[in-house]
Order: C-alpha cells, then structure tokens, then sequence
C-alpha cells in the first residue's frame, strides 16, 4: 500500500464511491471538489496497486494556529479491519506535527456508531497530540 497526497483529479474517482462506501447514504455532498484542489498537501489517497482503497481530507486551521482538522474519512469497505485508516491519520498526525499543530478536531454523526468507536480508540491511543472529535 501506498499513502500520497491527493490531486484534483482524485475528486472524479472518490465522489462516485462516496454513497457506496457508507451503505447508501447520501454522503457525496459533503466533500465537494474544492477540498481536492486546495487542501493536497493535508490529504491523502491510500493506494493497493494503482486502486483507491482508502482517504483522508484534513486541513490546517486557518483560525486557529494549533490546530488541524479531518473533515472527511473513507475506507474501501474489502479493507476495512486493516489497519488503512490508521495509517491515513498516522500520516496526516505527522504531517501537521511538522506544521506546529498539536489538535486535531473532527465531527461525526450520532448515527456512525463505528466512526465514534473509531475516533475514541484513536483519541485514546494517540498521547502526543490533543484528538478532539464532536459527535453531532
């Protein structure tokens, strides 16, 4: 597996699988093109042989200078259970600790009981920096 930063092209890929990926659910809305064109260097594409299996749209806070946040997640659901989320965040928790940032803020729905086990496990082993996720 490969992690590289996405591309604007990477928006005609992923958006299609979006609905796919989270049973249905009409989720392509959130993550328009724009999140693909300007935030590359704080999201990231994980690859198995030339095919998206997994994303990770974060950016720095512009507000706020300690700050980062993960505005969207996905994993092929074929690869779920190995460890391709894990690696997305570890990458983007480097990246932003060489950006000064030492938060992270995410928000989920009620709803994604798995995203909440996901981010409670993750804010739990994850010392080194501050995870903060809202569940609204």
């Amino acid at each position: 597996m490969e992690i590289r930063s996405v591309e604007g092209a990477d928006y005609y890929t992923i958006s299609p699988l979006i609905n796919e990926w989270w049973n249905g659910r009409q989720m392509s809305d959130m993550l328009p093109k724009l999140f693909f064109d300007h935030f590359q260097n704080t999201s990231f594409i994980a690859e198995e042989k030339g095919e998206i299996i997994g994303f990770l749209i974060g950016f720095l806070s512009q507000s706020h200078i300690k700050e980062a946040y993960i505005h969207f997640v996905g994993v092929h659901p074929e690869y779920r259970g190995k460890k391709i989320g894990k690696q997305l965040y570890s990458h983007f928790f480097d990246v932003i600790k060489q950006n000064g940032r030492n938060t992270i803020r995410c928000v989920t729905s009620p709803v994604n009981k798995t995203s909440i086990a996901y981010h409670t496990k993750c804010l739990m082993q994850n010392k080194s920096t501050e995870f903060c996720g809202e569940f609204m």
